[in-house]
């Protein structure tokens, strides 16, 4: 263990929370130019189920801030076992991220749609509150689907999967 009261490494804390797995999601939006706009992201969770709210965050300073302050909703895209290079390109912000074979769907605020993705969320984009360098969205859910599909998880910088103990 390393960790001393009062300071941390940012490096060294990045690499503890990374011994949390987590899931995987593209989050998408419309752009007001109409540009599809998305992501990856690890930082996706569940609020509450009355009202059904999600929410995830975005780095203060990145590109698509200015997209997802302005959009009137946005989509949650969970990622599968077979995306792991869609999850790699959208990671990138330089990417060329909606070009491949993938088939896009429009939803909710015209934020797209993975056809293929295990379940998706369309969302409203209800409150936004800011937390040291990221500003967390929350988003009340309009729409979802899910089907049948091994998620795509991601632990200490890697992606892997989901591997269930045998019952006793």
């Amino acid at each position: 263990m390393s960790y001393q009261e009062g300071s941390h490494d940012p490096l060294d804390l990045r690499k503890a929370l990374g011994s949390f797995s987590t899931g995987v999601v593209l989050i998408t939006t419309r752009a007001p130019n109409g540009d599809r706009v998305g992501l990856t992201v690890n930082s996706f969770a569940s609020v509450s189920l009355r009202p059904p709210l999600v929410l995830w965050s975005l780095l203060v300073h990145s590109p698509n801030m200015e997209a997802f302050q302005a959009a009137s909703h946005f989509a949650v895209n969970v990622l599968g076992r077979p995306h792991k290079a869609l999850a790699r390109q959208f990671g990138r912000s330089n990417a060329q991220k909606f070009s491949g074979d993938e088939i896009w769907l429009e939803g909710a605020g015209g934020a797209p749609l993975l056809a293929t993705a295990v379940a998706q969320f369309e969302c409203r984009n209800a409150q936004r509150y800011y937390g040291g360098d990221h500003v967390i969205f929350l988003g009340e859910v309009e729409a979802y689907r899910h089907g049948p599909g091994e998620p795509l998880l991601f632990n200490g910088g890697r992606f892997g999967d989901f591997v269930p103990h045998p019952e006793p």
